[in-house]
């Protein structure tokens, strides 16, 4: 018997196309439903509820009910970041959707991961932070330079607070859309905070979609020397 974790088992639960698409609706980083996800699933709700059941099982998903509902989210970022990481290797390898739809150039161009920023800007923010030395590493190992500690600092955030978190301060997360990495951990979720509380962005109501206003836009292009390209007619 070969010994160490068993990626079998987790690979046959993500191989579902139900639970797939319900993984990938809660990698938003915002908790659904049974109901909600047998829709993004299109499946029954007593087919969802046996694919949830099974999820939990599993420790991918967990339930918290309030009132007359249970909602269901990740169990942790890494199940999120192992959600982008085999969407990036779907569009790498050719498989695709035949339908792209047209909110796809605008979630490709700024999303959520979980909880942090992705698509063109996120990893345009993070060439930016590495390029004027304020993060240095490669891959997901990450770390915030003197100078990045200040920059973050001026910008609002509480690095303390942030560095006492059980995850780790900075994180890379390989973009499905980009394939290449975007800034993820406890700072990069405290950065997607701090600009929806700035009234640079919002999300799209039922989507993953990180709509920056052009006021926000162009405060984020200036603070963070960004210069991504405008976004594709839909």
């Amino acid at each position: 018997m070969k010994v160490g974790p068993d990626i079998a088992v987790i690979a046959s639960l993500l191989g579902d196309p139900a639970r797939a698409n319900m993984l990938t609706a809660l990698a938003a980083g915002q908790a659904l439903t049974a109901g909600e996800l047998a829709r993004e699933a299109g499946v029954t709700a007593q087919t969802a509820s046996s694919h949830l059941a099974k999820l939990a099982a599993a420790n991918l998903v967990e339930g918290r009910k309030q009132g007359r509902h249970v909602y269901y989210a990740l169990t942790g970022p890494d199940v999120a970041a192992v959600i982008e990481s085999l969407s990036g290797l779907a569009a790498r390898t050719g498989h695709t959707r035949v339908r792209t739809g047209p909110k796809e150039p605008a979630l490709r161009r700024a999303r959520v991961c979980y909880d942090h920023l992705a698509g063109d800007l996120g990893v345009a923010m993070l060439d930016s932070l590495v390029h004027r030395g304020m993060i240095v590493g490669s891959g997901e190992t990450l770390v915030l330079t003197a100078q990045g500690e200040a920059f973050m600092t001026a910008l609002g955030l509480d690095l303390a607070a942030l560095s006492s978190l059980r995850r780790p301060l900075c994180k890379g997360c390989l973009d499905w859309s980009v394939r290449r990495s975007h800034l993820a951990g406890a700072l990069g979720a405290a950065l997607l905070k701090r600009f929806f509380a700035l009234g640079w962005a919002q999300r799209e109501p039922g989507t993953r979609i990180v709509a920056f206003s052009p006021r926000g836009l162009e405060a984020f292009r200036e603070i963070f020397g960004v210069r991504d390209p405008e976004p594709e007619a839909a």
